[in-house]
């Protein structure tokens, strides 16, 4: 999908952040997941966040992550922007991050270092470190622990092209 499309959509409409579904014995269910993600598509929303923070990202092993945003960007067929969450360390993140350039994913959204309390300098090599290792346009999750400052903001901007968001 286009940067200005993917842009445009994250600008103005609903952005939809589906659970992901588990069967009874706790493993992932990707028809009712493939079924959740095509109602939302199927009722105009303007983005789909997959395995973000509702989808379980931090509990989900990498092999689950794979499907899940796998069968989001299958169902969702560039109708609407599929954007999957990365984070937690840095090789993991780096790792979530080809798995969704692989999967047809059209950008991330970064989660800060997980419940961990750092300086500016060190959440920003953080996600400076990640974005730069990937293709992908990013939203940075500026939230809780990593929290930027309107400064690093900036100065991230400026190192990271891609960088196209703050949620």
């Amino acid at each position: 999908m286009e940067l200005a499309q993917i842009k445009s959509s994250l600008e103005e409409g609903l952005l939809s952040f589906p659970v992901t579904d588990f069967n009874e014995k706790g493993e992932f269910n990707p028809g009712s997941y493939t079924e959740r993600i095509e109602w939302f598509v199927g009722h105009k929303v303007s983005a789909v966040f997959a395995a973000g923070g509702t989808g379980e990202f931090f509990s989900l092993s990498a092999n689950e992550y794979e499907q899940i945003i796998t069968i989001a960007a299958k169902t969702a067929a560039g109708r609407v922007p599929v954007i999957s969450s990365v984070g937690r360390s840095i090789p993991e993140a780096i790792g979530f991050a080809k798995m969704a350039e692989q999967a047809g994913i059209d950008g991330l959204l970064l989660f800060p270092p997980y419940l961990s309390e750092c300086p500016q300098d060190g959440v920003y090599e953080y996600a400076k470190t990640i974005i730069q290792n990937t293709s992908l346009p990013v939203i940075y999750y500026n939230r809780g622990n990593g929290v930027l400052s309107a400064d690093y903001i900036k100065k991230l901007a400026d190192a990271c092209p891609n960088l196209i968001g703050l949620k």
